[in-house]
């Protein structure tokens, strides 16, 4: 055989071999990628329904794929409570509440959990929950029946539930972590003021909602532009509460905030009423003596956060006595009223205000001993004209400029000489 000739045979072996294992290399890659996806991919949430058969109330989802779960009740209120790994949930699915169930909400509780909350209108218990597979046709089911129960009865499964799930977290690795409410220690000189961003609600809690808005995406939307500018500004550093669909207790938004040693806490919210004529912006301190009715009962409404989420109020840490007592603290209270009142100058002829802007109550979220915090209802989801504005990325970005200005007042050098030392 000529040179030649070996030499071309030789090529196109070698050409041969490597478009082989170039295919094989594709397909392997393509092999990875895909059950990348899958092991990715999200459990969706096809159906929810409730059914009442004699004594029984049932209540079904219909899953892509079959899930861990855990399920169990909590009191004052009654709920039963469904916790679930991250689900995609669909906005436009809610069943009508039937039987024991007197109403429902779901979405995502913390990064890996999704929860489902069912408000009881009477004392139940399940009876059974289990995991249907895909038969016939038919889709995986988590079913789950509740029975009437007397208040006893109830009361009983409750402190089961507690106690089995005060096990497992004993059970669990110790998270090493230092508490983080604490005594109030003076601040240390910072290169820049920091400012925490409370988008409220979120996940499992929607908020108030209004012909096209749910207040938990509004207060997101709104809090990402307001930081934005804030950061554009380069005088701040900026922290959000939360940067995604999800729920974060209220006890913990205020110790992100002193986590940060923050010098200012933002919490942003929209309202709803049943009078759909009262519309404006409206800002809110601190005060153990709400300023009016209409005050009081927002600050009952908001401080219901963490029951609508179904947190467990017996779990929560007993610091938060201390925090109630560490509320004397003159200066924090005064400082989040010069704020608010800046608020309020800055944000007249740019946007419709309610009467009496700046007002005063007893939220849960400016509990913060250290930190002056505000809490600022941006407008009434259930009036049509502030409906629209919220919804506007541009009224976003117009309110976001003048709430800017109001942090450039408050943090000018006669006020940055007493708040950041």
């Amino acid at each position: 055989m000529s040179r030649a000739k070996w030499v071309k045979i030789y090529r196109m072996n070698f050409i041969s071999s490597f478009c082989h294992y170039l295919r094989l290399g594709v397909l392997g890659l393509a092999l990875v990628l895909a059950s990348l996806v899958t092991a990715n991919a999200l459990t969706n949430v096809d159906d929810v329904r409730i059914g009442v058969s004699n004594e029984r109330t049932r209540l079904v989802l219909d899953l892509s794929s079959r899930v861990d779960f855990d399920v169990f009740l909590l009191e004052n209120p009654r709920r039963i409570v469904v916790d679930l790994p991250n689900l995609q949930w669909p906005d436009n699915l809610q069943p009508k509440p039937q039987g024991v169930i007197g109403g429902l909400r779901f979405g995502q509780f913390t990064a890996d959990k999704s929860r489902l909350v069912l408000d009881l209108k009477q004392p139940a218990t399940v009876s059974k929950n289990f995991i249907l597979g895909k038969t016939s046709g038919l889709p995986v089911r988590l079913v789950i029946d509740l029975v009437a129960a007397t208040p006893a009865q109830f009361t009983e499964q409750v402190t089961a539930d507690r106690q089995r799930n005060r096990q497992k977290t004993a059970s669990a690795p110790a998270p090493v972590a230092k508490p983080i409410l604490q005594t109030p220690k003076p601040k240390k000189r910072k290169a820049k003021p920091v400012i925490v961003i409370d988008p409220g609600h979120g996940g499992v809690d929607p908020g108030a909602l209004g012909r096209k808005a749910r207040e938990k995406n509004v207060t997101l939307s709104f809090a990402r532009q307001f930081a934005k500018q804030l950061r554009n500004t380069g005088r701040y550093e900026v922290y959000l509460t939360r940067n995604l669909d999800i729920y974060i207790p209220l006890r913990q938004r205020v110790a992100i905030a002193r986590k940060h040693n923050a010098d200012l806490f933002v919490s942003i919210h929209a309202d709803a009423i049943e009078r759909s004529s009262v519309r404006g912006m409206s800002i809110y301190t601190l005060s153990e003596t709400a300023s009016d009715k209409e005050a009081a009962a927002l600050a009952r409404k908001e401080n219901r956060s963490d029951i609508i989420a179904g947190i467990d109020f017996d779990d929560q840490p007993k610091e938060v006595a201390d925090i109630l007592i560490d509320l004397a603290q003159r200066e924090t209270k005064n400082l989040s009223v010069q704020f608010a009142n800046l608020v309020v100058d800055h944000a007249r002829g740019s946007t419709k205000l309610l009467d009496r802007t700046h007002r005063f109550a007893g939220f849960r979220v400016l509990k913060a001993p250290d930190v002056p915090s505000v809490l600022i209802e941006l407008g009434f989801l259930t009036n049509r004209s502030d409906e629209k504005q919220l919804l506007s990325s541009a009224w976003h970005k117009k309110l976001a400029g003048r709430l800017v200005k109001s942090v450039d007042s408050y943090f000018s050098k006669e006020r940055l000489v007493g708040i950041v030392q």
